[in-house]
């Protein structure tokens, strides 16, 4: 028997490495994955939801990389693998600590090439997006523009990122207040998001069946960032799709509650596609796909697209 790498491109997967983040009290660890050949490499930043860490999300990494992206997973301080304690005085603002720290590895990416072997040189700076799980998903709803309001109802800081060029966000929660479950509202003050400030392109992915229980709504609540942002140009509705949207997480992992391979590559596929189109002009990736989508005898969901921008008067009256 030989082996053959023509079905499947070879690709790097190095890491932990170890940035150093002087405000976080310990270095923050991250994982880059990349194709082993190729030049001007797009880049993904991944921001994973609650609890994870680096070593999850497999099934989107593996798929980004075969298709020409470098991705690289921080670990944030809510993962179970740092067992942060609840009265650490860190924790009342993980929210912003995630985005300072998507934004201090971009800049440290020579930092980053210089420390993986066979990638130096090879990233494009001028391509680079955020795909964000969950809370993830918030996360980089605030580095594409999206504010959080405070208690007295002003508008929280701008911590968007120019140098992200377009999102993807999954699974990403939806309007504080009123439509927060009481626990949320005591314990997460940072889900009352604004999203008329999310002006960058993005794809946002949601089930029809994520019933949430930090909301008091169903799953139209992850549609909002849709809905009511500027930014978010297209949305994909999951048939039967529940929080981990098939098994996004990980391979065979246990917490997924609507396993489902088909629903997996439809996430694989449109994000990739949807990217490629955001970050290159006249690529047709994501047309595409989206037509092959439709066109699905066995459909796994449906696509929106935005005919006009949601104005801001309608985002903060809802």
């Amino acid at each position: 028997m030989s082996l053959s790498t023509k079905s499947t491109p070879a690709v790097i997967t190095f890491g932990p490495i170890a940035l150093s983040a002087p405000d976080r009290g310990q270095d923050l660890h991250m994982r880059v994955s990349a194709p082993a050949n190729g030049s001007d490499l797009p880049v993904i930043l991944m921001a994973h939801g609650f609890a994870k860490s680096l070593r999850d999300y497999t099934p989107l990494v593996d798929f980004w990389t075969a298709h020409g992206f470098a991705v690289i997973q921080p670990t944030f301080l809510d993962s179970a693998t740092l067992d942060l304690a609840p009265d650490d005085p860190r924790t009342p603002d993980i929210c912003k600590h995630r985005v300072a720290y998507m934004k201090r590895i971009l800049g440290h990416l020579n930092q980053i090439e210089d420390t993986v072997p066979h990638l130096k040189g090879r990233l494009d700076r001028t391509r680079v997006a955020a795909v964000g799980h969950s809370y993830g998903g918030q996360t980089v709803g605030m580095l594409l523009g999206a504010r959080v309001i405070a208690s007295d109802g002003t508008i929280g800081d701008d911590m968007s990122d120019p140098r992200i060029k377009a999102g993807v966000l999954l699974s990403t929660t939806g309007l504080g207040g009123e439509f927060l479950a009481p626990f949320a509202a005591e314990h997460f003050s940072f889900m009352t998001p604004s999203f008329t400030e999310l002006t960058t392109p993005a794809l946002v992915v949601a089930g029809d069946k994520d019933d949430s229980p930090l909301s008091t709504r169903g799953p139209d609540w992850f549609t909002d960032v849709y809905t009511l942002s500027p930014g978010a140009t297209a949305l994909v509705t999951l048939f039967g799709g529940e929080h981990l949207l098939g098994g996004i997480t990980g391979y065979g992992v246990t917490d997924t509650t609507d396993e489902s391979p088909a629903r997996v590559a439809a996430v694989q596929e449109l994000s990739t596609a949807y990217l490629r189109s955001a970050l290159y002009d006249d690529d047709t990736s994501w047309s595409n796909a989206a037509k092959a989508f439709a066109d699905n005898p066995d459909p796994q969901g449906h696509i929106e697209e935005k005919s006009a921008i949601a104005t801001p008067e309608v985002a903060l009256a809802s």
